[in-house]
């Protein structure tokens, strides 16, 4: 393994594809227990603000860089990320390695029917790959329908759990839940059921291949405009961080403060606006 780049807190293993794929393999093979995630520049954003959601990342054994804005940040810091490594890809490679073996996948999450026909497709696909059931995640957490879930999980014994709730949602239930599931592998998919099952498409390779993904969402899904703002926010304060100022926005102010584990130091600039007033 190639080590950690830590970025606002997070951890991230510094690890292309083909490693990362290599060492779940491993651990599946010498049934260690391996929680993986894949947070993007969003989930890094909301663990600034979320302290139990920081706690819960950082108790992974593998987290993925999902974002190219994780690949640009962490040209910045020590031991730069190698590559993008995306869940969805990451899961399609590693059904591409277990299809033909005795290990079985199970899917959790997403709305009623999608998780069922990323079975039936994925299952065409990847001819031999097992899988043992799916449930839709809209149960209420603490309920009798997700002990249930948790029954029957456990019931079928699948070796691999994709988990497919939304964050943070999905590495807190993982977190909650990890020590009571027989599962070896046990990541967080997001909306990958989604894309597994044909109802999402992914962006072109073209926009895949050079970093424009998100782009290509933008301009699919203009919805997602103010969710893309945390891009631009989070490049500025990963770049601060790494030179020892914490920068936050507040309205039409920056503050910025110097990271000397004290935090004595601060220094406040209002934007233009503010001084021509």
């Amino acid at each position: 393994m190639s080590g950690i780049c830590k970025i606002m807190g997070v951890p991230f293993n510094n690890i292309n594809m083909t490693e990362a794929v290599g060492i779940t393999l491993i651990n599946l093979k010498e049934r260690k227990k391996t929680v993986i995630y894949t947070p993007n520049p969003e989930m890094v954003m909301a663990a600034q603000k979320d302290r139990e959601f920081m706690q819960v990342l950082n108790s992974a054994e593998i987290l993925l860089p999902d974002g190219i804005g994780i690949v640009k940040a962490s040209k910045f810091y020590h031991n730069p990320i190698k590559e993008r490594v995306a869940g969805c890809d990451f899961i399609e490679i590693l059904f591409g390695k277990i299809k033909t073996s005795i290990n079985t996948v199970y899917l959790l999450g997403s709305a009623e029917g999608v998780a069922e026909k990323a079975k039936q497709r994925m299952q065409r696909r990847y001819r031999g790959l097992t899988i043992s059931d799916t449930h839709h995640g809209y149960f209420k957490d603490g309920s009798p329908e997700e002990k249930e879930v948790i029954d029957e999980i456990n019931r079928l014994n699948p070796e691999v759990l994709l988990v497919g709730l939304g964050f943070p949602r999905q590495e807190k239930w993982i977190a909650k839940h990890r020590d009571h599931l027989n599962s070896i592998i046990i990541m967080g998919v997001g909306g990958s059921l989604d894309v597994l099952s044909g109802n999402t498409r992914r962006a072109p390779e073209f926009y895949r291949n050079h970093g424009l993904e998100w782009f290509y969402r933008l301009i699919t899904q203009p919805s997602r405009f103010k969710r893309m703002l945390v891009l631009p926010v989070f490049m500025i304060r990963a770049i601060g961080e790494r030179f020892g100022a914490k920068i936050e926005f507040k309205g039409d102010k920056v503050i910025i403060k110097k990271m000397d584990g004290k935090n004595k130091k601060r220094k406040t600039a209002g934007s233009s606006k503010s001084k021509r007033k």
